[in-house]
């Protein structure tokens, strides 16, 4: 009988901005999980979009989870046996994983310029880069091998798509929502891999790094459609199914009046912080309130992010970081 493996989960944000409280929840359930199954967190960040890198945010974020109590086992500060932790320092560990599925046939280098993918959607309504549209747009599976080796040569700037097969019905084991079953022909060939920075997008750099850090469960608080199924069809494409994550999408942080998910914005507008720490923008010099400065203590910034979307089954809601570890579960 094969043995069950240890709980090991990861909180990967990206320095893009001050970690949202919403980011903190996150953590913080990623945190109670991992040590209720007396299992590993890792820190991960997150930084292979370089437009969107902002200096600061990578300090900010430690600093923020140390004040929070929320203690990791490896990570960029802790080190461990799977770094490094940030993904702009394994570019080397990506582009191997890019051949594998070039060679495989399991993706393709498309030349589409900005301006062609533009005309495309102008062209065809609700446009989607995947097998009903592909052939004819400029990529290696249309040009031909000498075209594409033409091309390279001259040094055109290309992505690298995941190419899905369609019609295939995929399921993801989603331990809030159960089994969601979801048809591939709705997921376009998403761009893995950019030459122009030779750094992988966030899909592929996700999966590779989830199955060598060896993480058992994804836990995040974002829409599930497309990246779960999407990360299903890779782990499958890299042979690596039976080692394949269950996943957890947690219900977002919305707006306290009205739809959407909650935004800095908001808060500035109803009165209370959005970030765990004051956060000053390096480019426009803005000043964002933290809780940490408002007076707050991190243990009840803790206990009140707790209750956001899960409960112990009673009606207790002042607890102990040890009782809600004891008492945490997705069931609830």
């Amino acid at each position: 009988m094969t043995q069950p493996r240890k709980v090991r989960v990861r909180f990967a944000p990206s320095p893009t901005g001050p970690l949202h409280i919403g980011g903190v929840r996150t953590a913080l359930f990623n945190y109670l999980f991992a040590r209720q199954s007396d299992g590993e967190l890792i820190l991960r960040i997150e930084d292979t979009d370089s437009q969107r890198f902002v200096p600061g945010a990578e300090d900010y974020i430690n600093e923020a989870l140390a004040w929070l109590g929320i203690k990791f086992d490896e990570g960029v500060r802790e080190g461990g046996p799977h770094g490094p932790y940030r993904q702009s320092q394994r570019r080397e560990i990506y582009a191997e994983y890019v051949k594998k599925l070039l060679d495989a046939d399991k993706a393709y280098i498309a030349f589409d310029t900005p301006e062609e993918l533009e005309q495309a959607r102008a062209n065809t309504p609700n446009f989607q880069y995947d097998a009903s549209t592909r052939m004819s747009m400029r990529n290696s599976l249309s040009l031909g091998e000498e075209k594409t080796k033409e091309l390279l040569d001259a040094g055109t700037p290309y992505v690298v798509r995941f190419k899905i097969e369609p019609d295939r019905l995929v399921q993801v084991n989603d331990l809030i929502r159960g089994i969601v079953t979801v048809n591939s022909s709705v997921l376009d060939d998403k761009v893995l891999y950019k030459s122009a920075d030779m750094l992988p997008t966030y899909h592929l750099a996700n999966i590779v790094d989830d199955h060598l850090m060896e993480v058992t469960h994804v836990i995040r608080g974002e829409e599930w459609l497309p990246s779960a199924p999407l990360h299903v069809l890779l782990y499958e494409a890299f042979g690596w199914s039976d080692t394949a994550p269950a996943f957890v999408h947690l219900p977002l942080l919305l707006k306290p009046d009205g739809k959407g998910k909650l935004s800095k914005r908001d808060g500035d507008r109803l009165g209370f912080p959005v970030f765990p720490l004051e956060w000053h923008d390096p480019k426009s010099r803005a000043i964002s309130a933290g809780y940490r400065e408002s007076g707050y203590l991190p243990e009840a910034v803790i206990n009140f992010l707790a209750l956001l979307g899960w409960n112990p089954g009673d009606d207790k809601e002042i607890m102990t970081i040890d009782e809600r570890i004891a008492g945490f579960s997705f069931d609830h």
